[in-house]
């Protein structure tokens, strides 16, 4: 995936971002989860929006994010060998959907 190319004339990156969630209510997650963590990918500009625009989807839909870790762009972690094939399709969607992709959740629970 090529940043600022004729194929994103936008100039929008993919960025990989893990979210911790705390608990809300209505929020969805399983009965005595006490949070969770969601692997996000986010099409943006520059890290900083593509944090503020996940957050922002999250809230909206009834979560409590509380940590968000950055873990670079696509073409980073292309360049690093660190992209799944199960990713690729998820990054390519958010990248042509302008969107957030909430690829994976991880619910956690007291032990």
């Amino acid at each position: 995936m090529k940043s600022k190319t004729k194929d994103t004339p936008s100039g929008q990156e993919v960025f990989t971002l893990v979210v911790q969630v705390g608990r809300a209510p209505e929020d969805g997650l399983p009965d005595g989860a006490t949070g969770a963590g969601m692997l996000c990918y986010a099409a943006a500009h520059d890290e900083a929006e593509a944090v503020r625009e996940t957050v922002a989807v999250l809230r909206t839909a009834g979560l409590a994010p509380l940590d968000v870790t950055g873990y670079g762009t696509a073409q980073e972690r292309e360049a690093e060998g660190a992209i799944s094939t199960e990713e690729r399709p998820l990054m390519d969607q958010a990248l042509r959907e302008n969107a957030v992709v909430v690829a994976e959740v991880t619910p956690f629970f007291d032990e």
